[in-house]
């Protein structure tokens, strides 16, 4: 039976603002501890479906077929624990600090297994899944995936942030620091290469990852400051600048949304986007375009683009009108499965949402743009561009409706949660009825975490406020191009190859965020880059022993990028 059955009939009977309040009210206090023990049930060693992972080990699902999830992934454990960690260092779940700590030991054990991507120092962080005993998985899979390494470092740094604050910074300088270090080194070096994206079939530039590494250099190099590890900081901030720019390239203007992937043949409309705004936001940063911040105008543009891809293709939304909520899933073009909905992504629209009013009753405006206004018309059809004070009645409106429209999106979760409140990762476009893997962790994280900024709650800045790019980087999507690089080098063992050039995407001759070069066709070392279009470039190889750089001979290699498409570039060691 559908929880719906003791809720109410369907949506269409929960349309006006209090009765659809009152079921989103009942609802969380229903789900809400529910969540929370399915999130604590998939954490080894002790969680009464953890299938026997080791201690921290969060598993992504107990279902072992139709899919098999046994597994656990970097994304999602980090996603899991950041969540934990939030509730722990703000005194909500004072209980979480051992297995807090649990995970920090299986997180800095796996950075150390050789795996298919490599090893510790030769691009195995970005493996994106392990099995549950702490071994390397060594099956096919979308690899690499190098989000997972700038999540991790961000739910650590969020509670090594607290153990100073508390005092204890010496634990974090001996024991945390090394294995954040590791991860952002990691971010800094290869952050413009390809990478799968988060739902691991797009292997191209990911609106999610750019924005995730973007604050985890961030948030890397404010910790680095204050431990005193200062020779870091100038290199991930100048990493983290280079980032933020290129991350103004997704950026569809017509008809107005972020591209989720710079490849993979799709419209790029996806929950990519929506994602990456409630995991980089920022209470104090406003409605910053810059960092797609959850109230920005390009933000709600995209998230209406989002909302509006889903109305007609699935069963369940068919009838609803057009300034209501939706079921909605990763992107319409979606196949897995059978291409449903899914409860994450449905709530993080409503997350968005909410975090949206978090700021603007902060701030005491909302402002409307040519950019947004689409989005705010939904409410108020004669809405016009300006700026409306939180006094004036046109704010009062708009936010009571759009707290509604969020409210909307939780209840559709609520409309096709099972009565005992599991969550799976999916429900069907034509039924509701759950599917895919049972007891998904991050499903329940998304609860969680939709249900905390339903009431108001907020983690901890990150640094977004104030941030801003040059003219040049605000460019529309095609201002850049993929350049595979290839050079036949040979190495002694623990000698590796990273490539290094004239412009920000080439580490500006840095050859300590030098991007290192893949040696799985040995001893061919390759990478391929997202470079301006249509300009000079200058480049070298170096290679890295024991520390000691050696640069390849003069004079630096040149070329032109294109104006559009992809170039590959062969050469040899010189």
């Amino acid at each position: 039976m559908a929880y719906k059955d003791s809720l109410c009939a369907g949506l269409n009977l929960i349309q006006s603002v209090f009765p659809q309040s009152n079921t989103v009210d009942s609802y969380i206090t229903t789900e809400s501890p529910i969540a929370k023990a399915g999130v604590l049930a998939n954490i080894g060693s002790s969680g009464s479906k953890s299938s026997g992972a080791y201690p921290g080990v969060v598993i992504a699902s107990p279902s072992t077929s139709n899919p098999d999830y046994l597994y656990s992934w970097v994304r999602d454990s980090s996603l899991v624990f950041k969540e934990l960690i939030d509730q722990y260092t703000s005194g909500q779940d004072t209980t979480l600090r051992t297995l807090i700590d649990e995970f920090v030991t299986a997180e800095a054990h796996l950075q150390q297994v050789p795996n298919p991507s490599g090893t510790v120092s030769t691009g195995g962080l970005g493996e994106p899944k392990f099995n549950i005993d702490e071994t390397a998985f060594t099956g096919a899979w979308g690899r690499p995936q190098r989000d997972g390494p700038a999540l991790r470092s961000t739910s650590i740094i969020t509670y090594a942030n607290w153990l100073i604050a508390s005092g204890n910074s010496s634990y974090v300088s001996s024991t945390l620091w090394p294995i954040i270090k590791l991860d952002l080194d990691y971010v800094a070096q290869n952050w413009n290469q390809t990478t799968f994206d988060l739902w691991e079939e797009v292997d191209s530039s990911s609106f999610f990852t750019t924005a995730v590494q973007h604050r985890a250099l961030r948030q890397g190099a404010a910790l680095a400051t204050t431990i005193g590890q200062t020779s870091v900081v100038s290199g991930y901030t100048t990493q983290a600048q280079n980032m933020l720019c290129f991350l103004q390239s997704y950026w569809n203007p017509s008809p107005g949304y972020m591209t989720a992937n710079t490849g993979g043949g799709r419209s790029g409309i996806d929950a990519n986007t929506v994602i990456a705004s409630i995991h980089t936001f920022d209470v104090n940063a406003g409605c910053d375009a810059t960092t797609f911040q959850p109230c920005s105008d390009k933000a709600l543009s995209s998230l209406k683009t989002y909302v509006d891809s889903f109305r007609t293709i699935y069963s369940i939304n068919f009838g609803i009108p057009a300034n209501q909520a939706v079921a909605t899933g990763r992107y319409p073009e979606d196949v897995y499965q059978g291409g449903n909905p899914w409860y994450l992504t449905t709530f993080a629209v409503a997350e968005q949402l909410y975090d949206a009013v978090i700021v603007w009753g902060k701030q005491g405006y909302i402002q409307v743009t040519s950019t947004s206004l689409g989005f705010f018309q939904q409410f108020d059809t004669s809405l016009t561009i300006g700026t409306y004070s939180s006094s004036s009645s046109t704010y009062t409106s708009l936010v009571s409706a759009i707290r509604s429209f969020a409210d909307g999106f939780v209840a559709i979760g609520a409309e096709y949660t099972p009565s005992g409140g599991g969550l799976a990762e999916q429900y069907s476009r034509d039924t509701g009825a759950p599917l895919s893997a049972v007891d998904l962790t991050w499903s329940y994280a998304s609860a969680l975490t939709v249900f905390a900024a339903r009431s108001g709650t907020t983690s901890a800045s990150w640094g977004a406020k104030g941030l801003t790019v040059s003219s040049s980087c605000l460019t529309s999507n095609g201002a850049t191009v993929s350049v595979e690089f290839n050079v036949n080098a040979d190495t002694v063992l623990g000698e590796s190859i990273y490539l290094t050039g004239s412009v920000g995407a080439l580490s500006n001759w840095d050859t300590s965020t030098a991007i290192l070069m893949s040696s799985a066709n040995y001893p061919i070392w390759s990478t391929t880059v997202n470079l301006p279009a249509s300009n000079a470039i200058q480049y070298k190889y170096i290679r890295i022993y024991n520390g000691a750089v050696t640069w390849e001979s003069d004079p630096n290699n040149a070329f032109t990028t294109a104006a559009s498409g992809a170039q590959t570039l062969n050469d040899s060691w010189r």
